[in-house]
This record gives C-alpha cells, sequence and structure tokens, in this order.
C-alpha cells in the first residue's frame, strides 16, 4: 500500500467524526454552547477518497453540576443539575473530486434523534421573577437541528490543512417550557481552522482544529450566547493499516459573556479542559468500500460556568475505499 493509499484510508474512515454532535442535548442559555468540545478528532484535516460517505454514531453523555452551581433552564434559574443524554446521529457527505481553490471540498448534513433526562434540585427564580422551590425532571424523546458543514482541504506529503464552516438549521422542536431540549432555539455559525500530521512511514498522526462560533439570540428566552474559542486535538499511531490508538483532548473558553434581558446570571463565561482514549479499526465492506470503527471518550475538568461530566463516541463510518494502486495525485495547496 502506497503513501497516497494510505493517506485516504485513513482519512476516509474518520473524516465524518465531526457529525458526532451531542452538544445538542443541552439547552443553549447558561454558557452551554453550540460547538462541542472534542467533535473534530484524528485525522480532521487529512483529505478523503471523493464521492458519498456515512457515519451513524451512538452518543452517550452524563454531566452534572452541584447546588452551589446556578444555570439559565427553560427560562429559568435553577441550581443544581444532573442530565444525561443518548442520541443517534445520521450524517451523509460528499467529497468531490474536483479540486477548488487547490483544495479538495466537501460537504456534510446531519439530523439526529435522541433521548434527553435532565433533573434540577431547585427552581430558583421563575420567567417572571417569582420564586419557587423543589426539585424537578424532565424526560422525553425529540429531534435536534439540522447541522451542516462545508470544509476546504490541502494536502503536502506529510502535511495537510484544512478551513471549515458550521452551522445550524432550526427543527422547530425547542420547547422554552421543557428542560430537555435537543433543539438550540437559536440559530448559531461557526468557523475555523485546522493542521494535521500524518506520517503513513511511522504511523504517527497529530490533528489539531481551532474555530470562534458565534450564536444569534433565542427570541424565545431573550438570550445571547457569548463569542466562543475553542482548540480540540488529536494524536494516535497506527499499529497496522487497519488498527490506530491515541488520545484526544480539548480547550473550550467563552471569550465575549452572554447578553440581553434573559442573561440574569451576567456574563456567566463558561470554560473547560477535556482529554480521553481512542480506539480504531478500518475494514473492507463491499467492492469499493471500507468501514471504519471508532470508540472514544472524554473526561472533562476544570469546569467554569458548565456542567461537568464525560462523553463516549461509537462510530460507524462507510466511505469509499481507496484505490488499489496508489495513482491518486496528492493536492496541494497553491500560493
Amino acid at each position: 500500500m502506497g503513501q497516497m493509499r494510505t493517506r485516504h484510508a485513513f482519512g476516509a474512515a474518520v473524516a465524518l467524526t465531526w457529525l458526532a454532535c451531542p452538544q445538542t442535548a443541552w439547552a443553549d442559555a447558561g454558557g452551554l454552547s453550540f460547538w462541542l468540545p472534542g467533535i473534530f478528532g484524528s485525522l480532521a484535516a487529512a483529505p478523503a477518497v471523493p464521492g458519498w460517505s456515512t457515519a451513524t454514531i451512538y452518543l452517550h453523555l452524563q454531566s452534572s453540576a452541584g447546588g452551589e452551581k446556578d444555570f439559565i433552564r427553560g427560562g429559568n434559574v435553577v441550581a443544581g443539575l444532573n442530565a444525561r443524554a443518548d442520541v443517534v446521529v445520521q450524517g451523509f457527505t460528499y467529497t468531490f473530486a474536483t479540486p477548488l481553490l487547490g483544495a479538495q471540498a466537501a460537504v456534510s448534513i446531519l439530523g439526529a434523534p435522541g433521548n434527553v433526562d435532565v433533573g434540577i434540585d431547585a427552581t430558583l427564580t421563575g420567567p417572571r421573577g417569582n420564586t419557587i422551590s423543589g426539585s424537578r425532571s424532565d424526560n422525553r424523546w425529540t429531534f435536534a437541528d439540522v447541522f451542516y458543514q462545508g470544509t476546504l482541504k490541502w494536502n503536502q506529503g506529510v502535511h495537510n490543512e484544512m478551513v471549515y464552516v458550521t452551522g445550524n438549521i432550526p427543527s422547530g422542536t425547542y420547547d422554552v417550557n421543557r428542560l430537555a431540549n435537543l433543539s438550540f432555539g437559536f440559530v448559531a455559525v461557526d468557523a475555523g481552522a485546522g493542521y494535521t500530521y500524518l506520517n503513513p512511514k511511522t504511523g504517527n498522526e497529530f490533528s489539531i482544529v481551532g474555530g470562534l462560533t458565534y450564536s444569534f439570540e433565542n427570541t424565545a428566552l431573550q438570550y445571547q450566547n457569548g463569542i466562543d474559542f475553542h482548540v480540540d486535538w488529536a494524536a494516535s499511531h497506527f499499529l497496522s493499516k487497519n488498527m490506530l490508538v491515541g488520545l484526544g483532548g480539548y480547550y473550550f473558553q467563552q471569550l465575549t459573556g452572554d447578553s440581553g434581558p434573559g442573561a440574569r446570571l451576567g456574563d456567566f463565561k463558561g470554560g473547560v479542559l477535556g482529554i480521553g482514549p481512542q480506539v480504531g479499526f478500518i475494514f473492507p465492506l463491499n467492492e469499493g468500500y471500507q468501514g471504519y470503527l471508532n470508540l472514544r471518550g472524554f473526561r472533562d475538568f476544570a469546569a467554569e460556568n458548565r456542567p461537568e461530566g464525560w462523553t463516549a463516541w461509537l462510530t460507524f463510518a462507510v466511505s469509499p475505499a481507496p484505490p488499489e494502486h496508489a495513482a491518486s495525485k496528492p493536492i496541494t495547496r497553491k500560493y
């Protein structure tokens, strides 16, 4: 297997892992972001094999915050929070064969049904300023927003670069009176750039992606999240051409404060660090396609104005297989 074929095999297998968007399990206010830290992982900037690809991702999220921490949920100020979500994400990506600006272009779209369970210890302030006490819980099956993403990727030997833009189209399932939502209730746009080092000879890989998120106002709550900055990274080693192991992590920091009449907790800037392991397997399917199975997880720490917990991702992706002969010419940046 030549270097380019190897690169395409790895890249096509995991290029869809960004589709796992469990951030949709949380309400939008109170410093909880549109962007879920850790979405971009290994080989984030590596070009893939042109054609249609699909990914199915099962997500399990668990987070909590003590009674000494307050959050905005469903228009209320609440104390103490326990939340769990189980979501199945289905995404589709089309990678173009014709270069655009000297890069490989791709577009993706996804949707996700799931179950969300939220419990709080106390509701401190109602929508009209009334004080209410007592615990409350909410559980429902619902749908997330529709998410889209566009990418441009350049390859220069072992070096790969990427720019991307992603956003959401509200599904209409957001309910201001519910604690449990998969829809945000607002529109957001995120853009950034990334780099992947991939050496097929040594089997070593490192990826890093940074971006900024701008969220528009949730008109039902009169609440607007501030601008967020995030960095995702991953490092892996291919034990063979079909198996990788590694670590991933993230840094997230809200740069500007939340705003609007509904932002009763003030700026409420959030931040978090996280790290976790991963393992992945590539295997042949029918003629012309290959499968990829990836299991990874992250543990939060040093959370500020955010619940703290852990996330598990199980991804099964199907993509075009690389050609048997390494005849593909790398895409190079045109300066």
